[in-house]
């Protein structure tokens, strides 16, 4: 049971799915701290210039703690660009160069001969080949008779 948890474990794409989500949560912390600190700057400059960031819509009524209610528009944007920062990084550092590796591999790499074909299928081309160029195979032969062994004479 240990030798088959193991051997899941020791998978390369476990591994590589494993090292993806660490190298993952880092590079959202990075993303998270630079929209923090440049970008929630820029909008709060767009924005009203509350503690809120970049604009703040007024709704009626108050949230559970007592703060006025409304939808903070500043952080939805915040979001978006960050998503679509983390996106275009993933996508250019990553998904790029692996299509363009892939590419030049296919272009470069050697490509495997073609198999040979088998002697029986080399045999089926030879008479469909011959059936084609209507060539008749002679009609059957009919047995001789056996000839007998036991009368040899020494000449």
């Amino acid at each position: 049971m240990l030798k088959g948890f193991r051997d899941f474990i020791m998978r390369g794409n476990v591994v590589d799915l494993a090292v993806g989500v660490v190298i993952g949560a880092a590079f959202a912390t990075l993303v998270t701290s630079f929209t923090d600190t440049f970008l929630t700057p820029l909008i709060n400059m767009i924005g009203t210039g509350d503690d809120k960031i970049g604009g703040f819509i007024k709704l009626p009524g108050q949230t559970a703690k007592g703060e006025p209610n409304g939808i903070p528009v500043g952080s939805f944007v915040s979001a978006i660009v960050a998503f679509l920062l983390t996106a275009a990084v993933v996508y250019f550092l990553v998904v790029l160069p692996m299509n363009k590796f892939a590419e030049r591999f296919k272009r470069n790499g050697s490509q495997a001969a073609p198999a040979l074909p088998t002697e029986e299928i080399q045999l089926l081309r030879e008479i469909r080949d011959a059936l084609v160029a209507g060539s008749r195979t002679p009609s059957p032969r009919k047995p001789e008779p056996a000839a007998d062994t036991s009368a040899v004479t020494d000449r």
